[in-house]
């Protein structure tokens, strides 16, 4: 929006700091001539040079007077514009990072090194946010070409199929036709990952209350068949753990913590321990598996999308696409919680996951 062009802010504190100046001596000049004049006579028709009196005080300090103000005031304007100049500095600096973030560059930092002061914590909350906004637009664009790598990669084996299956009308059309079901399967499945990862990543859903015991329970039920089908013992503890939130977000978030145990858990004989519990006023989930050894150097990166530890198959036969971590992630951010993940010394993955207590009622 055009607006009417005004006058600097440089401007304004010059004329303040003048106008202020010349009130000042304006003041004190009129304080001086009241005392003068309170205390000089009026003999002004006497003999003049005689005696003091308030003529020769008018003939003589008048002129002085508006001399000194016409003194103070180019003073203030010229003294105003250059401690202007100065206080305004670090806010020339600020708005040019400004202008540069805006053009696109948000690798730019303004790094003030001056005492600490309003403008040196603006500055500071600027570069914390340029950081951060940085590092988000960077995690976007690698999410957005990962995706669109994930997304590509069943889209040309089903075409590389229909080649083959054109160049060879004699072949089965049933294993055909499951072939590409099942990569349609795949297709779908990470497009509503995406999509669940987007929806928890935006925050928009509404908060109820949740017991975690329940979700906890709901979640080991329905992946009990491939915990029985992978000899995994599977065990849910704990009591009642409120919390606010999405229950369907996080019934998606104890699912896919409770199925990233199962499948990367050892092959046979391994076991998955869901607990739940209270402390400290806050809600916390624990999701502990066996299987192999993780470098820890690897866990942190688990969260990240399209990041796998194992190459391993899922029960379905489709290798997962990296995103069940990065949902957890996203959805635990979403209801202000936090996310640990310890390898175990034995092999496995502990995972921990705090979300803040009580109902919706009970958060800001």
């Amino acid at each position: 929006m055009r607006r009417r062009p005004g006058l600097s802010a440089r401007m304004k504190l010059t004329l303040s700091y003048a106008g202020f100046l010349a009130v000042a001596g304006a003041l004190l000049l009129a304080v001086v001539w009241a005392y003068l004049l309170r205390y000089v006579p009026d003999n002004s028709r006497g003999l003049l040079g005689v005696s003091p009196n308030r003529y020769l005080l008018v003939r003589t300090f008048a002129p002085a007077a508006a001399v000194a103000m016409g003194f103070l005031l180019v003073f203030g304007l010229v003294g105003g514009w250059i401690l202007a100049g100065r206080m305004l500095a670090p806010l020339t600096r600020i708005t040019a990072a400004a202008r540069t973030a805006g053009n696109g560059s948000l690798s730019h930092r303004i790094r003030m090194e001056d005492r600490q002061d309003e403008f040196r914590e603006l500055a500071d909350a600027f570069d914390t946010m340029l950081e951060r906004l940085e590092s988000h637009v960077d995690e976007q664009r690698r999410f957005a070409a990962n995706a669109s790598h994930e997304l590509r990669t069943p889209l040309a084996i089903s075409r590389a199929l229909l080649d083959v299956a054109r160049g060879d009308p004699a072949g089965d059309p049933d294993a055909l036709f499951a072939r590409l079901q099942a990569v349609n399967t795949r297709a779908v499945d990470l497009t509503e990952a995406l999509l669940l990862l987007s929806r928890s990543d935006g925050g928009t859903f509404a908060r109820e209350d949740v017991d975690l015991s329940l979700v906890a329970e709901e979640a080991a039920e329905t992946l009990l068949p491939l915990a029985e089908e992978r000899g995994i013992t599977l065990d849910v503890t704990g009591g009642a753990t409120r919390t606010g939130g999405s229950g369907e977000l996080l019934l998606r978030m104890v699912t896919n913590l409770v199925q990233n145990a199962v499948v990367h858990n050892l092959p046979v004989g391994g076991t998955v321990t869901v607990h739940t519990e209270e402390r400290g006023g806050a809600g916390v989930l624990r999701v502990e598996n066996t299987g192999p050894p993780l470098p820890p150097d690897l866990v942190p990166t688990l969260t990240e999308p399209f990041q796998r530890a194992t190459e391993r198959v899922r029960g379905d036969e489709h290798a997962g696409a990296g995103l069940g971590l990065a949902i957890v992630h996203s959805i635990v951010r979403a209801h202000d919680g936090t996310l640990e993940l310890v390898p175990r010394p034995a092999g496995g993955l502990l995972v921990t996951v705090r979300l803040p207590g009580g109902g919706p009622s009970e958060r800001p």
